[in-house]
């Protein structure tokens, strides 16, 4: 089922004996959760820390302003094609010890693919399902030295997609699975004419973890592992008047299944290589499966660079209150076709920060279309100064 909701977005692509996407299990692992990010064409390797920075880029905590936040975000997820699946999310993060350079942090999402209907109604097998997904972690981030710092996150998961049908003999259980994160944060102050500029780096190498199984150990299916890379620049433009830039690179760490079109199955000989080459790559180990995907395209070092999908965005910010943003994220049509401008804006209060974005999917056609999200922040600083004021 997972791998169905992927597969929706190939009708756009033009050959469809090149369109190979990567094929992973909880998928969900890889949506933006917060519109901020999204709203910017799902950018944040290296943007400015804030309370959701456990999916972008753990590192970055240790360079927030604030002593602690906590952050909550809604999605409602294909809603051009059903409306009841969406995704909900809360993060948040704590400086810990008296130096500020150390932060642990933690989220808990979950997806939600609404009701689903399987077998008939006329003869009685017919259940009401509920599938979901969800994910928790903890997260541990240190500076070190004054530019640089570095972050680890440990993630449970847990994906229930099947269902039991006693008819067909088929037993199918939810799927449990592990994973870490690691990740690096660069940030820099040149000055540039007479203006303090910021530059920033980052890195996040995320989902590194077991595969998952939904049949009792059989069928397993990689988790959606991802290298991101990005950078950040942010300039004034007057007083209170700033304006940041930002790239960021992604790349899935997982290797491409084969294809049977890549063999000649008309010979026995090349049925052979291509069943061959199908249980290598179902018995891979995650581990081998990461070193692998840099070189297991078919078509070379071409296609190679068709998985990297990539992000462009912008974000105008008004003394830290107001916020305007936009950008556009691009996956090869082989390898997805998501390929999606974003915008939005955020209003920032003593506690609160409110943020929302929309979706404008290049396609009409694409499920992504006009998605929306929100999400609300509290800053515990903020909290602090007005029950401080009080007393």
């Amino acid at each position: 089922m997972c791998l169905g909701i992927a597969a929706l977005f190939s009708a756009n692509a033009q050959d469809k004996n090149d369109f190979n996407p990567i094929q992973t299990g909880v998928n969900s692992l890889n949506i933006a959760p917060d519109a901020r990010g999204s709203s910017m064409g799902d950018l944040g390797a290296a943007t400015d820390p804030d309370a959701n920075s456990q999916f972008w880029n753990p590192s970055k905590y240790a360079f927030a302003y604030s002593q602690a936040a906590v952050s909550l975000s809604y999605t409602p997820w294909l809603r051009s094609l059903v409306d009841d699946i969406f995704l909900a999310n809360i993060a948040g993060y704590w400086k810990i010890g008296s130096g500020d350079n150390q932060v642990a942090s933690a989220s808990l999402r979950y997806f939600s693919l609404g009701e689903v209907t399987t077998g008939s109604e006329a003869i009685g097998s017919a259940q009401t399902l509920n599938p979901y997904e969800m994910s928790f972690d903890v997260g541990y981030s240190r500076k070190l030295s004054e530019k640089y710092s570095m972050g680890v996150v440990l993630r449970y998961i847990y994906s229930d997609l099947g269902f039991s049908d006693s008819y067909a003999g088929d037993n199918s259980t939810g799927a449990s699975a592990f994973s870490a994160d690691i990740s690096g944060y660069y940030t820099t102050y040149p000055i540039i004419g007479r203006n303090e500029c910021q530059w920033s780096w980052g890195w996040n190498i995320s989902n590194i973890g077991t595969k998952v199984s939904y049949n009792h150990g059989e069928d397993p299916a990689f988790l959606p592992t991802n290298l991101r890379i990005g950078t950040n620049f942010t300039f004034p433009l007057a007083d209170y008047h700033n304006l940041s830039i930002g790239l960021d690179l992604n790349k899935l760490l997982v290797p491409a299944r084969p294809r049977e079109n890549d063999y000649d199955t008309t010979t026995p000989d090349g049925q052979r290589e291509y069943l061959d080459a199908l249980e290598n790559w179902e018995n891979m180990s995650p581990i081998t499966g990461i070193f692998k995907s840099f070189s297991d395209a078919p078509g070379g070092f071409n296609e190679e660079l068709k998985e990297i999908m990539w992000s462009l965005g912008a974000e105008y910010s008004y003394n830290q209150q107001f916020f305007a943003r936009a950008g556009y994220f691009h996956e090869s049509a082989m390898k997805g076709n998501r390929q999606y401008f974003g915008i939005g804006a955020g209003f920032a209060l003593n506690i609160l920060r409110i943020d929302a974005s929309y979706m404008l999917a290049t396609a009409a056609t694409s499920p992504l279309n006009q998605t929306l999200r929100f999400t609300l922040t509290f800053d515990m600083d903020g909290l602090r100064e007005i029950f401080g004021k009080k007393r």
